[in-house]
């Protein structure tokens, strides 16, 4: 059920949008440290850096890691407080509570696993597979975060009472894990670039594909085979959506996820070609992120109760069947 907003909710959808766009600075901050091997930074501490609230005399990489745990205290401020305000201002029951608090537990759980990389010492120059591990299990976190604060705002702004789960399609639902997926193998090929700088394209192929080699170095090659792979299925489904979806909204986020999938996958071969740098690296994430949130918002317009589709090929999303005109 659809319901025009009323003042506080407008004013708590925007605040809603801020904190997922504020997420994205600090996602990118948090790779930046890893790029640079600034880590280590505040030493085995945490929450404090180098046991102080504010070092002093702080070297660059004490700097980087200290201005990164600004972000996230203040993006824990502003998760709480979206949090508290939709328990206000929302009645008991709505999905907005639900998913807000969510948002809030999946930002606590982003700490915790912060917290560990410092103190089990997975960050800088460590290549142990443990840090591979659980850099997937930081970045799966990171974007079930983004995924709630998505759909908070969207829900929001919308101000939907409901979603019709049974009319979520099953192809753009698959895109979810799909995504996260693509996403893991980024992150592990994004460390081994940093760990393993390859001097050159061949060379680099080279050392991927030399037994030899580190488990990291080999692990990189997985990735631009998953990415195109996955790639071709959210350009696939994201294509049959547009065709088959009548409403406007939908119709819009199925041709987001498609633009930015194949930029993204440009992207990806820049990032190949040049070496990955570390400036390349941020915005290959950088669009990573857009790409997972324009899925995020595919699912949430598909589930809507007034989701329709076109008379002449009315799809029914419960048991992808297309089904004669009523």
């Amino acid at each position: 059920m659809h319901r025009e907003l009323s003042s506080a909710h407008r004013r708590f959808s925007l605040l809603a949008w801020g904190v997922l766009a504020y997420n994205i600075p600090v996602i990118l901050w948090g790779a930046y440290v890893r790029a640079t091997f600034s880590g280590n930074g505040c030493g085995a501490h945490w929450p404090f850096c180098s046991g102080e609230i504010v070092p002093q005399n702080m070297s660059v990489p004490t700097s980087i890691e200290f201005t990164h745990r600004l972000m996230t205290g203040l993006d824990s401020i502003a998760v709480v407080v979206m949090c508290l305000w939709a328990l206000r201002i929302f009645p008991r029951g709505h999905k907005v509570r639900l998913l807000a608090s969510l948002s809030l537990v999946f930002l606590l759980v982003e700490a915790a696993l912060g917290a560990g990389l410092v103190l089990f010492r997975f960050v800088a120059r460590d290549q142990s597979a443990g840090r591979a591990l659980y850099l997937s299990a930081h970045l799966t976190n990171t974007l079930l975060l983004l995924g709630a604060l998505t759909a908070t705002a969207w829900l929001s702004s919308r101000n939907q009472t409901r979603l019709e789960f049974a009319h979520l399609s099953r192809t753009a639902f698959a895109a979810l894990p799909v995504t996260v997926f693509i996403g893991i193998t980024g992150a592990i090929a994004a460390l081994g670039d940093t760990l393993f700088p390859a001097s050159s394209l061949a060379a680099g192929m080279q050392e991927d594909f030399s037994s030899a080699s580190n488990l990291l170095m080999r692990l990189r090659l997985v990735h631009p085979v998953i990415a195109v792979a996955g790639a071709a299925y959210l350009i696939w489904a994201g294509a049959g959506i547009l065709k088959r979806v009548e409403n406007g909204t939908a119709r819009t986020a199925a041709a987001r996820v498609l633009g930015l999938t194949i930029f993204q996958l440009a992207a990806g071969m820049v990032n190949l070609t040049l070496l990955a740098p570390i400036w390349m690296q941020l915005f290959h994430l950088f669009m990573a992120d857009l790409v997972w949130i324009a899925v995020v918002l595919l699912v949430l317009e598909t589930g809507l109760p007034d989701a329709h589709f076109s008379p002449a090929r009315k799809y029914n999303y419960a048991s992808q069947a297309i089904l004669p005109p009523e």
